[in-house]
């Protein structure tokens, strides 16, 4: 099979990797990828956006199996663009896409089939948005962009005063475009968040297993949120029990819920979750593999990436046994220094091997460039360095040796990975 990878950070070349293994696999190419990738996948300078060209690449190379791997191509039709052109494409068509695209869609869904969510309200402008919070007068609130901002049109304020900042930001100033003319506005949750990956056909749904993300910039969950700073796997708050729980009052009735929609999801549904005093409850979904979540999920994947892939495109998932590995993994995001604010491009990394890895660990290029036999930085989250273990302390001590043997300049990345308060 000849498989084409749309994307190009690190989830691509978690995705990548994990379809090498495959013996069915006989070539990859990434479009429009990076310098990591580049060691694992023939580069094709595609933007991830250009469908027109991307379907025409796929017709062209008789690609067996497209992976559309980033939110924006899936929201605009890329997998729609596939069917139509006769190309079988793992991810959801634009109609289910929407469920991460629009967040004032995924809360009514929400509302609409019972699913358990935080309370919230819509608005289409500043003032009366403002007058909301001003009206309900709690604090902590979030403050959520309706559309797709890069998983950074999320704000949580702290005090009126900044709720009423945020507004302004995201709907006059638009500080995240046109995803800022809607908004949406919801009470703050407390408890451990916990984030489950779902393979689903739009009728079956196989929760993979758990990880925790972590979103803030810096140790002890202070400043900015970014793409995400770390991820392990398994969570350790992810119980048995409530697993079993977050099966039956969350997963299977949204896969149902968009089904009745007429919106069969299939494809990989990435549930965020708060586990509440009040039970779980869904923060957000996503339409696709999360970043960096897929980069310590996918080294526990025992089954043929590509058979589950078929399984999912064929309405099949059902007859698939998915198999796991025990133990853990952790994933320790190195970032530019300024992330996720100002940064440099272009400065030399040390320290890797020349396919991009260091002994010991698995790294995962997300923003990359090869210049020669040279690594240079070319984004904010720059590697996702990624251990397993047979314990989660293990793989912790792996990764963060191996990210001790990688040095850029103004290289900075956290320091409390997998720490459970």
């Amino acid at each position: 099979m000849k498989v084409l990878m749309v994307g190009s950070g690190g989830r691509e070349h978690a995705l990548i990797k994990k379809l090498k293994d495959s013996p069915k696999v006989t070539e990859i190419f990434c479009a429009p990828g990076n310098g990591g990738i580049a060691k694992d996948a023939t580069i094709v300078n595609i933007g991830a956006m250009d469908i027109e060209n991307m379907v025409a690449f796929a017709k062209d190379n008789k690609i067996d199996l497209v992976f559309v791997a980033p939110d924006d191509p899936l929201a605009a039709g890329m997998v729609d663009a596939m069917e139509n052109a006769g190309v079988r494409a793992f991810g959801p068509n634009s109609k289910a896409a929407v469920i991460e695209a629009s967040k004032v869609f995924s809360k009514n869904l929400m509302k609409k089939y019972n699913i358990p969510t935080a309370k919230y309200e819509v608005f289409d402008n500043p003032k009366s948005a403002i007058e909301y919070v001003v009206s309900e007068n709690t604090v902590p609130v979030v403050v959520k962009a309706d559309g797709l901002a890069l998983g950074k049109g999320v704000i949580i304020a702290q005090t009126i005063d900044e709720a009423k900042d945020a507004i302004k930001s995201i709907m006059e100033d638009k500080q995240f475009g046109d995803s800022g003319n809607n908004i949406v506005i919801e009470e703050f949750l407390t408890g451990p968040e916990v984030s489950v990956l779902a393979f689903t056909d739009g009728k079956t749904v196989k929760p993979m297993v758990s990880s925790k993300d972590h979103k803030r910039a810096y140790d002890n969950d202070e400043g900015l949120n970014t793409g995400g700073m770390g991820t392990i796997s398994p969570n350790p708050y992810y119980t048995d029990e409530i697993a079993k729980e977050c099966y039956e009052t969350i997963f299977v009735p949204t896969i149902k819920a968009m089904e009745k929609e007429g919106r069969p999801f299939k494809g990989c549904l990435y549930f965020g979750l708060m586990l509440t005093p009040n039970g779980p409850k869904v923060i957000e979904y996503n339409a696709r593999f999360g970043d960096p979540e897929a980069q310590v999920v996918l080294p526990r994947l025992k089954t043929d990436l590509v058979d589950i892939c078929e399984a999912i495109i064929d309405e099949r998932l059902a007859d698939i046994d998915i198999q796991w590995y025990e133990g853990a993994t952790a994933c320790v995001v190195m970032a530019s220094g300024g992330y996720p604010l100002a940064y440099k491009k272009g400065i030399e990394i040390l320290g890797l091997n020349e396919n991009g890895g260091v002994d010991g660990a698995i790294v995962y290029h997300a923003g990359t460039k090869l210049e020669g036999d040279k690594f240079l930085t070319n984004g904010g989250r720059v590697l996702g360095v990624t251990a397993k273990g047979d314990t989660l302390n293990e793989a912790l001590d792996k990764a963060y040796t191996a990210v001790g043997k990688i040095t850029f300049e103004n290289a900075h990345y956290r320091k409390d990975i997998g720490k459970i308060r």
